[in-house]
């Protein structure tokens, strides 16, 4: 979910919290039980200063090692233990619970959108993305609005977002239904698809969608349930050669390839070298496609430059490149 939400939701448990008795008779506590629903529901997001370093890095990490279960554990004990220190005599087990709690919020409603997570490692580095919720949705997001006006205008906070959240759930179980009813139209079509991939969008009747065939990739866009083909690309193995080779042990295109399910690949022949693109088909706009991974590659098979990362136009990611080379 967008950080927006993530914090929406850590104030939503923080009222929760209030069913607590020891939570709700303690304006102290209470307090500290906030800050830790606060700081826990944003805390797996941290990882987000990696962008400062590099795309590669932060496309290798994002929703990765943050979102696992070792650091579930460790964000929900670290961000009690420091409020624990600053207020000393705190119930401790009931600031970790739900502090805790916020945390495993965080990370399970991120694995419902298109991006996913990597929430079973150690146990597998597998990307789980469900696609049926978009990261930023504003029905989940205003309802938790509209429980925050009724908590300022008096009503009980637990009882409040527990109703929101019943009703969350059945929108949640309405969307996925939404996406099995396309998958469905899809395999009556196709009849032998390797892979659909669901992206929704804020309008609750469009969906982005990209499909994996034996020969074929399709970027198509479901209206009302009508799906549209707009993009069809052959598909092409990508060759097992020197070049290649070379191409997939560049950084940019390796975060790229580690975390893409679905792409196309390019190679454009220049004067003094080889240009080698990835182009995910997740993520179509505007009749562009943002999501990218470019190589250049000498004829001798030495690296000149990369990128990786979300650009909106040829202009700006041959600036990325020029950026990279300098």
């Amino acid at each position: 979910m967008d950080t927006g939400t993530h914090i929406a939701m850590g104030v939503a448990i923080g009222g929760i919290a209030t069913l607590d008795p020891i939570v709700a008779q303690d304006p102290i506590v209470f307090g500290a039980v906030m800050i830790g629903t606060l700081a826990g529901s944003h805390a797996p997001d941290f990882d987000t200063v990696l962008k400062l370093k590099s795309n590669a890095v932060y496309l290798r990490h994002h929703r990765g090692i943050t979102h696992s279960i070792p650091l579930i554990i460790f964000w929900g004990l670290a961000i009690s233990s420091l409020i624990y220190l600053v207020i000393p005599g705190l119930p401790f087990l009931t600031l970790w619970r739900w502090t805790a709690l916020a945390v495993v919020i965080h990370v399970f409603v991120d694995i419902f959108n298109a991006y996913g997570t990597q929430a079973l490692r150690p146990f597998s580095n597998k990307w789980i993305a469900l696609g049926f919720i978009n990261t930023f949705d504003p029905v989940i997001f205003s309802a938790h609005i509209i429980g925050f006006i009724i908590w300022v205008f008096g009503g009980q906070p637990a009882y409040t977002f527990l109703i929101i959240y019943f009703l969350l759930i059945l929108y949640y179980l309405k969307r996925y239904w939404q996406k099995k009813a396309l998958e469905r139209k899809i395999l009556l079509y196709y009849g032998e698809v390797e892979g659909i991939f669901t992206s929704p969008t804020i309008n609750q009747n469009i969906w982005r969608l990209a499909i994996a065939t034996r020969n074929s990739f399709y970027v198509a866009r479901a209206v009302d349930g009508n799906i549209q083909i707009i993009d069809q690309f052959e598909r092409i193995p990508v060759p097992n050669n020197r070049l290649m080779a070379t191409a997939k042990t560049d950084n940019n295109v390796a975060a790229f390839l580690s975390f893409s399910s679905v792409y196309r690949w390019e190679q454009i022949e220049h004067k003094n070298y080889t240009e080698v693109r990835f182009i995910d088909l997740r993520y179509r706009s505007k009749d562009h496609y943002p999501f990218v991974a470019v190589v250049n590659v000498s004829h001798d098979l030495k690296i000149i430059n990369s990128y990786t990362g979300w650009v909106f136009s040829e202009a700006k990611l041959q600036d990325k490149l020029l950026i990279e080379d300098i």
